[in-house]
């Protein structure tokens, strides 16, 4: 692929986790608009990535793929066998080909691109929405260094990356791909708290997500051990031990724990499925 300032960019698949990352590319000037291309079987989902990107939308694979240097797979697990063969005839050893679909595999992928393909694996989560995703990635075929540095350029325009094995990829699912899940629940759960001891419902929740928020800031900006900061802010005797040890009781730890297991597991049967 030759060197640019800017990528022309082509995604497969026109939902919200392909507008994020539009949106973000051109926002961290990896891409102009009018390097931008979207496919989607669906018209309303074509319409609403255009508006909300400014990027030229079409109804053909093909015209995606012969347009783009970067071909992002943003589809359903139970489309790729059909977009994968329209693909294989379109696409040269100047594409690099991404694949956002849950478990579908690298492996899976080149049988019917072909082993010669530059294929990236890439597990985002939705607050990719906000530019703040937590993505991790795997490279295979026939990807190169430099393409694995092309791909951490791109999916930081929308939060952060992390390379791993294909292997870890479901560990990936299991932590950050269905974490967001988890930490809605812990801020209800916060919320809730706060209502139970008088608190009105909205400041409860306010309070809640910018806790949540802060606490996550602390830990990536500080680079201090999360226990280290917990024993910051635990005074002996004080409100933070009392709560603390009501956690404990409660299990949260393990059932946290215990939540990312199963969701990795879920993710390694539906790989197995697919």
């Amino acid at each position: 692929m030759t060197q640019s300032n800017n990528w022309r960019v082509g995604f497969i698949g026109a939902g919200k986790m392909a507008t994020a990352l539009a949106r973000g590319l051109v926002a961290a000037g990896f891409s102009t608009t009018d390097q931008i291309v979207a496919s989607d079987v669906f018209p309303a989902a074509r319409t609403q990535f255009a508006d909300e990107t400014g990027a030229r939308v079409v109804d053909s694979n093909a015209e995606v793929a012969t347009s783009a240097q970067i071909l992002i797979l943003a589809v359903k697990p139970q489309r790729m066998s059909g977009v994968l063969a329209e693909l294989q005839h379109h696409l040269t050893a100047d594409h690099l080909v991404i694949s956002i679909a849950a478990g579908i595999s690298l492996n899976a992928i080149l049988s019917v691109l072909g082993h010669h393909t530059r294929l990236v694996r890439v597990m985002p989560n939705t607050p990719c929405l906000i530019g703040e995703s937590a993505s991790g990635f795997a490279i295979g075929g026939a990807a190169t260094a430099n393409d694995k540095t092309l791909v951490e350029r791109l999916l930081s325009s929308v939060g952060v990356a992390v390379a791993v094995d294909e292997k870890l990829l479901d560990a990936v699912t299991g932590l950050s791909g269905s974490g967001p899940a988890y930490v809605y629940q812990i801020i209800e759960a916060l919320s809730d708290g706060g209502v139970r001891v008088g608190l009105p419902r909205d400041i409860a929740t306010k309070l809640a997500a910018q806790t949540v928020m802060g606490a996550a800031k602390m830990v990536l900006e500080t680079g201090q051990h999360p226990g280290v900061l917990k024993d910051a802010v635990t005074s002996p005797g004080g409100t933070t031990i009392a709560g603390l040890h009501a956690l404990e009781r409660g299990g949260l730890r393990a059932s946290l724990m215990n939540a990312v297991e199963a969701a990795t597991n879920r993710s390694k049967e539906l790989g197995q499925m697919s």
